[in-house]
């Protein structure tokens, strides 16, 4: 009994109320769906109709965000150590990326989408190929940059402070600029307790839906008679099976290999229907909609429809319920992406996740949604609009008006199979993560507990008729997610800001003097804790002598120059005065210093007696950043000194810098 007890490596204040919490709300939506679907339906209604404008900016700051660091300094920091390598190949990377983050949702809205907004009576108005034109486009915009800026934020986030701070794999770790030690307490397990609500969640309910398009398409082969409760029951065990198999065996093996393998078998189905349908209009489809997309995309971007009251119902039906579904799932698959993804730079990782699958999901919506639309106007007779609503049975319908069609759609199952399986393991995999902390041991029965959860729940809620009122609650859940991601965004800049100062900053300019002749003392100094006394002291003796030895001598050349004593904060300055020049002025002042709890708790340090130390910091005339000078002996400040009157003569001396120096320097008097 104590040895199991050793191998469980569940974290109880996470695992416990995520339990509970989950269990509590199936039984709910299972227990009285009609109820629980009626009230979350009118939240949700007013979060969609009242607050929509905050998903719209919320999705285009993340958009505008991550553009700003492939572009900025920042983009080459890599995911970990400066010397760190991918652990997978790019393309084994992207493979598992795709997978995840789409998976099921393409194979279930590669037709259903284009052809709901092809016969959405919202453009009913509109001449047949302009609504084909605008289905593609609006199709483009759901699966596009948008839905990845979303995933690539959380997934940055997490892949940035694990592996470069070296902080746990999980949600909480992305907020340590602003918690600091506060993510291992009480804060942290909330929030790690919520992404695994709603990571379980948002899994559920998209695997509930895929079982009901699986039994569809079985029965549409002939493989079932008719999609009943207990075949689906059968297919969950089947796939779950494989599933929990898959994740036992661990990301390096069963979900590497099962992306890579689903991304080939689905690029040969796509080439299929490329080549088997209207070639040539699928080609100049796809060519004319990227173009479409890349033109409209700021307008899209911000427009809520306020304007257009005809289409302001399908704005909220589509645009927003994607941008909510896309961030209730973005725990999930940035905690993947994100475990995947050590050793890129965040040039790298940003680009490979906003462009890569998004140019593949423009190239399957087109092929996919454009032929079924090309079947509908030219041999369906309206077929496949009529079937709009049954997103199931869509795909395998389209694929009976093409060539292999019993081929096409064994291997449409077989994709939707693997996907399913690849969205289920590597779901499991997260949600032990979460509920472990980051555990790097967990016993592989843990894995199998989240999987039997899953099939179990997912069928109770499909036998029940609770899928659609657990999917509009994980809906719900995602404005609040959303402000916690701009949080994200807030830290993730914080931290790289931190990031590229430490590795930008140079030696202080006292070691330019050094030499190994005082290597002695200046040990001592650098080890010594500087208090506000000992700045004082350093002040009123070497530089106080210095500026005075200075004084002197430039007042025996016949310069005027003065040294003043100030206090608030206590300063010392050497003023060397001019008629038509500004007055050089060289200071030293006492600057306090916030010390970090990690070097006050170092043991290897001598004792720190305050949280606040002190430095004697420069300062100019001429308002530029001051340095620390403590390790100047009275010699080197005096040398320093000269080099800086030196450099202020030579520039005022050039006639270039006359009009800046009148008016900007005059101006700070």
């Amino acid at each position: 009994m104590r040895s199991k007890r050793q191998r469980i490596t569940f974290k109880k204040s996470i695992a416990i109320p995520s339990l509970l919490f989950i269990l509590l709300i199936t039984a709910c939506a299972s227990l009285f769906p009609n109820v629980s679907e009626a009230i979350l339906s009118k939240i949700q209604y007013f979060l969609f109709h009242s607050l929509d404008w905050v998903y719209v900016w919320a999705v285009t700051l993340f958009v505008l965000f991550l553009f700003f660091l492939v572009f900025s300094k920042y983009g080459s920091i890599k995911l970990g150590r400066n010397d760190s390598k991918p652990e997978y190949s790019f393309f084994s990377w992207v493979s598992m990326l795709f997978a995840a983050g789409m998976g099921i949702g393409l194979m279930y809205f590669g037709v259903a989408e284009p052809m709901s907004h092809f016969a959405d009576e919202a453009f009913s108005t509109l001449p047949e190929m302009q609504r084909a034109k605008n289905a593609q486009v609006k199709t483009f915009f759901h699966w596009g940059i948008h839905a990845w800026s979303i995933y690539g934020v959380v997934g940055l986030s997490l892949a940035y402070f694990s592996y470069r701070y070296k902080l746990p794999l999980s949600l909480r770790s992305c907020f340590y600029p602003m918690l600091k030690d506060k993510i291992n307490g009480v804060s942290g397990d909330i929030i790690d307790t919520f992404a695994l609500c709603s990571t379980f969640f948002g899994i559920t309910t998209s695997l509930g839906f895929g079982v009901v398009q699986l039994s569809a398409g079985l029965t549409e082969l002939g493989v079932i008679p008719e999609s009943t409760f207990t075949f689906q029951v059968i297919i969950v065990a089947v796939v779950m099976t494989v599933s929990i198999t898959s994740a036992t065996s661990g990301v390096n093996k069963g979900v590497k290999y099962l992306s890579q393998l689903n991304i080939v078998a689905a690029i040969v189905l796509l080439l299929f229907i490329l080549f088997a349908g209207p070639t040539v209009y699928l080609l100049g489809g796809f060519t004319e909609g990227l173009g479409d997309y890349i033109s409209s995309f700021f307008a899209m971007t911000f427009n809520t429809h306020s304007f257009s009251p005809e289409t302001k119902q399908w704005y909220f039906d589509w645009t927003i319920l994607y941008w909510a579904w896309w961030i209730s799932w973005s725990p999930y698959v940035g905690i993947f992406i994100a475990r995947i993804s050590k050793g890129r730079t965040i040039r790298e990782f940003v680009t490979a996740v906003l462009i890569i699958p998004a140019l593949f999901n423009f190239l399957w919506m087109s092929v996919y949604g454009n032929a079924a639309i090309y079947v509908d106007l030219f041999e369906a007779a309206g077929g496949l609009s009529e079937l709009k609503a049954h997103a199931d049975v869509l795909l395998f319908k389209f694929l009976d008006y093409l060539p292999f069609t019993t081929i096409t759609q064994i291997m449409a199952l077989f994709i939707l199979c693997v996907f399913f399986v690849t969205s289920a393991d590597s779901g499991i995999f997260v949600m032990n993560n979460i509920a472990t902390n980051n555990a790097k041991h967990s016993p592989k029965w843990q894995l199998i507990f989240w999987g039997v959860l899953l099939a179990l729940l997912s069928l109770v809620l499909l036998n029940a008729g609770g899928l659609e009122a657990l999917q509009t609650m994980t809906l719900i859940t995602a404005l609040p997610f959303a402000v916690l991601m701009v949080m994200f965004c807030i830290n993730l800049l914080k931290g790289l800001i931190i990031d590229i100062s430490y590795y930008e900053a140079e030696l202080s300019p006292a070691t330019r003097y050094w030499s190994g002749a005082k290597w002695k003392q200046r040990l001592n100094k650098i080890l010594a804790y500087r208090n506000s006394s000992a700045v004082r002291n350093f002040m009123l003796t070497t530089v106080n002598y210095a500026f005075k030895d200075l004084r002197d001598e430039l007042q025996q050349q016949g310069v005027s120059a003065e040294v003043r004593r100030l206090g608030k904060p206590f300063r010392i300055e050497l003023v060397i005065r001019h008629n038509t020049l500004e007055n050089f002025v060289y200071g030293v002042k006492r600057q306090p210093l916030e010390i970090s709890d990690m070097l006050m708790d170092e043991e290897n340090f001598p004792e720190i007696d305050s949280s606040t130390s002190y430095i004697p910091e420069t300062y100019f005339g001429d308002s530029r950043v001051g340095y620390n000078v403590e390790y100047f002996t009275k010699r080197e400040l005096i040398t320093d000194v000269l080099k800086q009157y030196e450099r202020f003569l030579s520039l005022s001396g050039e006639e270039r810098n006359q009009l800046f120096i009148d008016y900007s320097l005059k101006g700070n008097e």
